[in-house]
């Protein structure tokens, strides 16, 4: 799911959920799992999405297919379902993806969202860090492969991931956006790759999904407070 997608786990429970839809649900594992999400494949009682990537039918969770990726951007696809986004569609938003323009992860349904809420580590508030190493190291499948031909041999960890190694988690907004205003965000220098979903576009609701603590700001806050300044 976010890899947002998102990284997911079952290790950690659930938490209040954000942005409704209404859509219906079926249960698995204890966990309301979206209509739109009942064909996809469950690890530990939790959903894969669709932009996970796999090896040797296993997946691999808080990584994410690029190719399946670059689809979903271009063929307007949920990256946690997979089917195509209908009138309204969300995307999970953090403070960097406002500074540059765009939100680098496809987008989703409604309600497809409201489950990685629940159920995302870097979602639902549950993760304070993110991971300090690539979970291909501790893919199912083994690592390294040993087939010549397998696309498994040409996937490292990307600079974003490195770049957020160990860094606390980063505050998420819910964005959700009319499809008549679904645009991809694409290179100055190079228009043929791919950016992202374009966030300079009307937004018809935004809603918190998490706040990372900030211990040093809010005693910063406090003590501007006892000053009367």
């Amino acid at each position: 799911m976010p890899s947002t997608i998102v990284e997911a786990s079952s290790q950690h429970p659930a938490s209040p959920s954000c942005p409704a839809s209404g859509g219906r649900a079926v249960q698995a594992a204890g966990t309301s799992v979206p209509v739109r999400c009942r064909s996809r494949p469950l690890v530990g009682g939790l959903v894969v999405p669709w932009i996970s990537y796999q090896h040797g039918g296993h997946s691999a969770f808080g990584t994410i297919d690029a190719v399946r990726a670059q689809q979903a951007l271009t063929e307007r696809l949920c990256q946690v379902c997979g089917e195509e986004l209908e009138e309204r569609f969300c995307l999970a938003v953090r403070p960097m993806d406002v500074r540059v323009g765009f939100a680098s992860e496809p987008a989703l349904h409604p309600e497809c969202l409201a489950y990685s809420k629940l159920r995302c580590p870097m979602l639902n508030g549950s993760a304070a860090t993110y991971r300090t190493s690539s979970s291909l190291a501790r893919h199912p499948a083994g690592r390294p492969c040993d087939d010549p031909g397998c696309p498994c041999l040409e996937v490292a960890p990307d600079q974003g991931r490195s770049a957020r190694s160990g860094r606390p988690a980063d505050d998420f907004d819910a964005w959700m956006i009319d499809s008549a205003h679904y645009r991809i965000k694409t290179a100055s220098d190079r228009p043929n790759v791919l950016l992202g979903v374009d966030l300079a576009v009307p937004v018809l609701r935004v809603r918190t999904i998490r706040r990372n603590p900030r211990p040093e700001l809010d005693r910063l806050r406090a003590l501007i407070s006892a000053l009367g300044l």
